[in-house]
């Protein structure tokens, strides 16, 4: 099955780890980019045994995490990987050689005969479960968490500045966490150079967050490694979902039953009707309760979503409820119009 598309209003990437030239900076974003699905995401701890943030994160996830979404929505497949257990297990950074200098080409196809170090095997385990590296195979997306003893905040490091699907989950980050500091730093590395574990996913980034001491943890950071990995869960649904708005179009009004001479209504709204605002309605739910007692059915030939209900100020305007059609629209990618282009259009003018 093909993989679904998402638009975005981005400039076009040359590959799916692209390196932009310096002049690319200086370009306005015109284009729409379609994208694929994100349909894997891996979430990564331990890279470092002694950074342990991430440990305890991954190790929660693990525990078994399940997001509360809407039906329509088709959630990721979220991997969840200890990635150097030895170490953790040590709590040492790492047992032989350092595993986040593991994954470039060279090294992920080197001999295997001999004594080789156990990050080179454990970087190759990790690149058989998670890529093949630069295979369309790979997972779509690798976060990989580290812990710094440096006083940086939040920063994502990642090897593309344009990166699109990187960039927009920073930005959704900074939104998101205003009260953190946070970054974006780029290691100017080709793909064949790349040497840390997010570079074998499609898309992938280092989350690093410091200050922390090697070999504690701390509430603070803890929590904000935890938010940072929910919110960029989040945008990866949303992104998978498409961006669309809900749009309930009103169909009829329906007033209270009256009496033909008096025009007193003669009953009220259903008790399992009240309250139930945006609640589909069925044909033959409960509608009205006369005042005698009598249940009073929907007699539609459709199902749709009734919304004011009993609304006190429409008594006089002989609405008891109004019913709806709901439909998905899909919300085209936007972007401000620049003042050089204002100037433009009012010249055609």
């Amino acid at each position: 099955m093909r993989k679904k598309e998402i638009n975005f209003l981005l400039h076009r990437p040359s590959s799916s780890r692209p390196v932009c030239p310096p002049a690319l900076a200086q370009m306005e974003v015109d284009e729409v980019v379609r994208l694929p699905r994100l349909s894997r995401v891996a979430v990564c701890g331990g890279t470092h045994g002694n950074e342990l943030s991430g440990v305890y994160l991954v190790r929660e996830l693990l525990k078994g995490r399940k997001q509360v979404m809407e039906e329509e929505e088709r959630p990721p497949s979220v991997l969840t990987v200890l990635a150097n257990p030895r170490a953790v297990q040590q709590c040492r950074r790492y047992i032989d050689t350092d595993l986040n200098r593991c994954f470039t080409h060279a090294a992920l196809k080197g001999p295997s005969s001999g004594p080789v170090p156990y990050e080179t095997t454990r970087s190759r385990e990790l690149n058989a479960a998670l890529g093949p590296k630069g295979s369309p195979g790979a997972v779509e997306l690798v976060c990989d968490l580290h812990n710094t003893t440096a006083n940086m905040g939040l920063c994502l490091i990642a090897y593309s500045d344009c990166d699109w699907i990187c960039l927009h989950i920073f930005r959704h980050l900074q939104r998101k966490m205003p009260d953190v500091p946070m970054r974006y730093i780029h290691f100017d590395v080709s793909n064949k150079e790349s040497y840390s574990l997010d570079s074998v996913g499609k898309h992938g980034f280092a989350m690093e967050i410091g200050p922390q001491p090697h070999g504690v943890v701390r509430s603070d950071v803890y929590a904000a490694m935890k938010a940072g990995v929910q919110h960029m869960l989040d945008w990866v649904c949303f992104f998978n979902s498409g961006e669309y708005v809900d749009v309930f179009t009103m169909i009829k009004h329906i007033d209270y039953p009256r009496d033909g001479e008096t025009r007193n209504i003669t009953a009220a709204i259903h008790p399992q009707l009240q309250d139930r605002d945006f609640c589909l309605l069925h044909p033959e739910d409960p509608l009205f309760q006369t005042f005698s007692g009598e249940t009073l059915r929907y007699k539609g030939s459709e199902a749709l979503y009734p919304f004011f209900i009993n609304e006190c100020a429409y008594y006089e305007k002989g609405i008891a409820l109004s019913l709806a059609r709901k439909r998905r629209v899909m919300v085209p990618a936007i972007r401000v119009q620049t003042e050089r282009e204002e100037e433009e259009e009012e010249e055609e003018e």
